[in-house]
């Protein structure tokens, strides 16, 4: 169930300095969904760090965030419960994701990554014309605000480890478990 209110029509400024950020439980634990006017623009875990996900907004965003839903929220919360009760498999809401070009690239790649498999960080890097940086795709999966939407939880070692994961390996474990694609 989402913990938020009611929806409100998102501002159209031309330079964003806020965002909108509302809560969700899930069975992960409860997730914090923040949106800018162009789209989601980062995923958190409330769990041991209730401050990092507005920290990074403070930082990408602009100074000012508030707890509240505009549509496009409640989409995403929507699109959320819907994959965590295995009845979505893909996403369609519009992403604001701030990053290098390199991970964007990487990015882009791991978007197109299937429900329910899993790639090396190498296969990544081999993707992207960049064979010899897997560490550097680590260094990207590290810094996606977008976790789940941007399934950086698919990526794994070469050899089937989990390798890791911002939220922690059993929250990485845990949607892999869901997906049926934990490596064994």
């Amino acid at each position: 169930r989402c913990l938020g209110l009611k929806p409100q029509p998102p501002r159209k400024d031309t330079h964003m300095t806020h965002s909108l950020y509302t809560n969700c439980d899930t069975p992960i634990g409860e997730v914090r969904v923040a949106a800018s006017d162009s789209g989601v623009c980062a995923v958190g875990l409330v769990r041991g760090h209730p401050d990092k996900l507005l920290a990074w907004l403070s930082k990408h965003i602009g100074p000012e965030h508030r707890y509240a839903e505009n549509d496009l929220l409640i989409r995403a919360v929507a699109q959320l419960q819907e994959y965590f009760s295995g009845e979505r498999q893909e996403f369609d809401i519009p992403l604001d994701r701030r990053g290098t070009p390199f991970q964007q690239r990487v990015w882009d790649e791991v978007a197109r990554v299937p429900y329910g498999t899993v790639v090396s960080y190498g296969e990544i890097a081999a993707r992207i014309g960049r064979p010899l940086a897997a560490r550097a795709v680590g260094g990207a999966m590290r810094a996606n605000p977008i976790p789940i939407f941007i399934p950086c939880h698919r990526v794994v070692g070469a050899d089937g480890t989990l390798g890791g994961y911002g939220a922690g390996l059993d929250i990485k474990a845990a949607l892999l478990r869901l997906e049926n694609a934990l490596p064994t």
